[in-house]
């Protein structure tokens, strides 16, 4: 399709004066931007598909260059993006330097926060309205779209419940499409089902299309037109009684992709005073029959190209087992064996490649939603009644529970086993989704073991571990192909590091699997003359000092290796074990994530720019020993003098 009306659309304001059918037209060629996109790249993919008319509807309703606008989550933001004049840079998105996979307020006006993680979106646009009325903006419209997945979050329901005290005009739109990444679960998914059943639901677009014809839109009040809506369709509302009781004015269902229908009911509650929600129906992967049929494969599929017959054919590449499946495996392994090994995920069975426990082991598998403090606090319930749960989440979405982790399962001391997938840097999804914050808050609990994998041969050995330790554990892995690392591998005992390698000259310590960067770069540092030991840290906490001590005493320089934040971190706990020995620190340096959001990129482009490839651990080496071989001659000139 060649893209007629996008590349003339340079803000929201030129889609106003375009006919119907043009504006099916600009459909079209969204949907059409978005299936170039994952021609090369991962990207999200049906989630946007099911938002085009929802997003073209909202920006021909509101002017959202002054009124408030917030996509919950935020990776179905590509419409709008394409809507709000990024259509020229669009190939470049979840590029390193180009459009983030997100909103992002440094590319627009158009995108008020950069939103990643489920839930937010009643909360921040409640404040948008709070602030806007007390700075004097009280004529500001206030937006957010929320989808069904998100719902069952525990802070939309606060949110929600404020609003309503509040009675602050607030518009919050539920997208419906019966998905979030998986298929949703739980007591809010089966009570939306009831709605989506609903014989109204059925007759919609013929019922609705005549009902608001019938009700002028000048001359009569909008209050009194949504009585006469309401009044109507009464008897089939089941759907939002909930809302209703709570305080929220509800309205829908509506079909989220009939775009003159939506317009009209955007139109018509527009100035409604108090807190609304327009319950919308739409279809993930809508207008891409593939996507429509697997929305959990296309949620974010693999790259694929279309041929002339615009059937899908996928870009082949060599499978990698990830650290995700080696887990996957171990944790499969353990619940045959084990009766009381149970697994808790927050609405990432896929993500986490927990497909086939969910489907041998349904009465040990929970998916709570995107729940992730519900989740833990189960977690230590299960646990304090004899079971092993493993909470399989990733570690950007752990730390939604932080005071879970504290109160239910550390200050208890209860077996529950963290797995923090996607650990470190994780490429295009960029600064939501890095999980470089559990090295520092993982370690900041007391009970809490907590280990990294340093390779493949790992994490099993990990698992077996954590299942038998009388106390709460915390395993973090990366989002990368799971690599093994040949050695005599030593046993894993609770806080005992793995000395790879002894040298004289240096010794690189890495806490997870940046140990195979390091043992490249010790390699490589052999070759130019230098003895370079290499330890595999394994555990964080309790922290092998006698191990790591010993080469802080005995090597010309210490280097600390992770894929994490610096602050609070592995070398933060290394430096704090030197001081409390009485040791010197001046030749221990610290490598990892410095003090600042990391940027989207390729999973290797981050490692290199930070220095955390190979590469850049030898270069920092070879400053450490330069620095060593300069302090060594002052003291032999000071000795000599």
């Amino acid at each position: 399709m060649k893209f007629e009306l996008l590349p003339q659309i340079r803000s929201p304001k030129d889609l106003h004066g375009l006919s119907e059918q043009q504006l099916e037209r600009v459909a079209a060629e969204i949907r059409e931007a978005l299936c170039s996109v994952v021609e090369d790249r991962a990207a999200h993919f049906a989630s946007n598909l099911g938002v085009v008319e929802l997003c073209i509807a909202l920006h021909l309703t509101f002017d959202f260059a002054k009124d408030r606008l917030i996509w919950d989550t935020g990776h179905q933001i590509y419409p709008h993006k394409l809507l709000t004049g990024r259509f020229q840079e669009f190939s470049t998105i979840r590029r390193k330097g180009g459009l983030m996979g997100y909103p992002n307020p440094v590319e627009s006006e158009y995108d008020l926060f950069v939103t990643g993680h489920a839930g937010a979106s009643v909360s921040t646009v409640l404040g948008l309205k709070a602030g806007d009325d007390l700075m004097g903006f009280d004529d500001r419209k206030s937006v957010c779209v929320i989808g069904d997945g998100a719902l069952p979050s525990g802070m939309v329901w606060e949110a929600m419940s404020n609003a309503v005290g509040l009675k602050k005009d607030l518009l919050v739109i539920l997208n419906d499409n019966k998905m979030g990444i998986c298929p949703r679960v739980g007591g809010v998914a089966e009570y939306l089902d009831k709605a989506r059943v609903a014989p109204f639901y059925n007759g919609l677009k013929r019922d609705v299309a005549w009902l608001l014809n019938k009700v002028p839109v000048v001359g009569e009040s909008v209050e009194k037109m949504i009585g006469d809506v309401k009044e109507a369709v009464k008897g089939f509302l089941h759907g939002g009684m909930l809302f209703e009781e709570m305080g929220f004015r509800y309205v829908g269902p509506v079909d989220g992709h009939d775009l003159p229908t939506l317009r009209r009911y955007l139109t018509m509650l527009k100035d409604v005073k108090g807190p609304v929600l327009l319950h919308v129906f739409t279809e993930k992967g809508h207008g891409f029959e593939p996507a429509c049929q697997d929305p959990v494969k296309f949620h974010a599929p693999s790259p694929f190209v279309r041929n002339d017959e615009n059937e899908i054919v996928p870009i082949k590449k060599p499978k990698e087992f990830a650290y995700t499946n080696a887990v996957s495996e171990s944790i499969y392994k353990l619940m045959q064996r084990d009766a009381r090994v149970c697994v808790l995920t927050a609405a990432m069975c896929a993500g986490n490649d927990l497909g086939k426990i969910r489907s041998d082991f349904p009465d040990r598998f929970f998916d709570t939603g995107i729940c992730e403090s519900h989740a833990v606090s189960f977690a230590g319930g299960m646990a304090k009644a004899g079971m092993r749960p493993i909470v399989d989440i990733y570690s950007t979405f752990m730390q939604r529970s932080y005071d879970q982790i504290f109160q239910e399962v550390s200050l208890q001391n209860l077996p529950v086993i963290f797995a923090l997938d996607r650990a470190g840097v994780v490429g295009a999804d960029g600064p939501t989704h890095h999980g470089t914050f559990d090295n520092t808050y993982m370690r900041s609990f007391p009970n809490i073991a907590v280990m990294a994998p340093g390779d493949l041969t790992d994490v099993a050995a990990m698992f077996d571990f954590a299942v038998h330790h009388n106390g709460p554990t915390s395993i973090r892995y990366p989002k990368t192909a799971a690599v093994k690392i040949e050695r005599t591998v030593s046993p894993v005992e609770l806080g005992r590091a793995e000395v790879y390698r002894a040298g004289t000259d240096g010794t690189l310590i890495a806490f997870g699997s940046l140990f195979g960067a390091c043992v490249k770069a010790a390699d490589r540092l052999r070759d130019e003359g230098l003895d370079i030991g290499v330890i595999n840290a394994r555990f964080l906490k309790p922290l092998d000092e006698n191990t790591l001590l010993a080469a802080i005493r005995n090597s010309g320089f210490v280097i600390t290796v992770e894929e994490s934040t610096l602050c609070g971190g592995f070398g933060s706990a290394v430096l704090e074990a030197a001081n409390d020995a009485g040791l010197r620190s001046d030749h221990i340096a610290r490598m990892g994530v410095p003090d600042r959001f990391i940027e989207h990129g390729e999973r290797d482009e981050l490692l290199a720019d930070l220095g955390l490839d190979a590469e850049g651990i030898a270069a920092k080496a070879r400053t450490m020993a330069e620095r060593c071989l300069q302090r060594m001659n002052e003291l032999q000139q000071a000795a000599a003098s």
